[in-house]
């Protein structure tokens, strides 16, 4: 999960805003930004309608792109 840890430092938010906002513990956002737990597809969505991206770009860290 590359893009959620980067997309949460370019937007300046902490770790506990956004698990509060989705309604997640901190430590789980933790573990999915440092890829010790895989979010469910339900959250997944949640998190790329929370911060306006793909999901992904939340996995790569990149915007999909056609071939």
């Amino acid at each position: 999960m590359i893009g959620l840890k980067n997309i949460r430092k370019q937007r300046k938010l902490n770790q506990q805003k956004v698990a509060l906002d989705l309604n997640i513990s901190r430590e789980a956002l933790s573990y999915y930004e440092n890829g010790k737990r895989e979010p469910s597809l339900q959250l997944l969505v949640q998190m790329s309608n929370y911060f306006n991206v793909s999901i992904n770009y939340l996995i790569t860290g990149q915007e999909f792109q056609k071939r």
